[in-house]
Formats: structure tokens, sequence, C-alpha cells
């Protein structure tokens, strides 16, 4: 490897596109704006809320009739949710936004199946998992709305073939 000065220069930059007129306060604001945005996304406010009311039911399992620790896989499937919602949002491209949207919609159903295990096998009260079941399905509503909004125009083909 050869490190010499003679390669340091921009000619791979596109200086051209620079704004000059770039102004870190408008740009901290705007930015501010969009997290207040996302902040306030119906399936978003959704998806806290049922990462809240399953750490509230799982409190109830009994750990050690929990021989397949469900209590720790509707966590972990609940804590899921709010983060690929906000990494959907974040990458804007069609693409990324489906493969975020997949990947919630995979965790939330694996969660209402867990409320399932859980009646069937007495580890929770039942009218907590059904109140759980309720809220997943408002979630679900909000999701159909949300992924519905997604501007398939905006993507750049990944050469995988999904979602076109």
């Amino acid at each position: 490897m050869n490190f010499d000065d003679e390669d340091d220069d921009d000619s791979f930059m596109d200086w051209d596109g620079f704004d000059e007129d770039y102004d870190p306060e408008e740009a901290r604001a705007e930015m501010e704006a969009e997290n207040r945005r996302i902040k306030n996304l119906p399936i978003l406010r959704k998806a806290n809320e049922l990462m809240e009311l399953t750490q509230a039911i799982v409190e109830t399992i009994n750990k050690e009739d929990d021989v397949l620790m469900m209590h720790e896989q509707m966590l972990a499937n609940a804590m899921m949710l709010a983060p690929k919602i906000v990494g959907a949002e974040g990458g804007d491209l069609y693409t990324l936004r489906m493969e975020n949207a997949v990947i919630i919609k995979m965790h939330a159903r694996e969660l209402l199946a867990q409320t399932s295990y859980c009646k069937a096998e007495k580890l929770a009260t039942p009218a907590y998992l059904n109140l759980l079941r309720d809220e997943i399905e408002q979630f679900r509503l909000l999701f159909v709305e949300w992924v519905n909004g997604f501007d398939k125009d905006n993507d750049a083909p990944d050469d995988w073939g999904l979602f076109y």
C-alpha cells in the first residue's frame, strides 16, 4: 500500500451540488420537526402502548411455569416494533420501508400467537391476553394504513427482486 500525498485530491467529490447556503440552525430545526413527526405517528404510539402492555402482562407470568420462557419471547417481539417503525421512517426508500414493515408484521403476528399459547397454558390472565390481542388488532389496522402510505416511486432498486 502506498499512502503518499499525491492521492489527496478531491476529484471524487461533486462540489457543484454543495449547498453554499447551508444553515446548521435550519437543518437542526428540520431534524427536530421530523423527529416530532415520527414520534407522533399513531402507529409508533400504538407500538409503544403494546410494549407497555406486554411488559405489564409478562410481569404476571409465574416464571417457574414458563418453561419456554414465553415472557422473554413476548418482550422481545414487542420491543422490535417501535425501532423498526422508526427505521422505516428514517430510511424513506420504498424497499427499506417494506423490509422493516415485513419484520414488524412478523413480530406482531408472533406476539399475537404467543397470547394464544399463554392462554392455553394458563400462564396469564385471559382478560389481559384478550386486551393485548385487541391492541394488536388496532395496531394491525394502523399498520395497513401506514404501509399504504409508502411512496412506491421513491426507491432505489436493490437487485433482489422484492417489492417491485
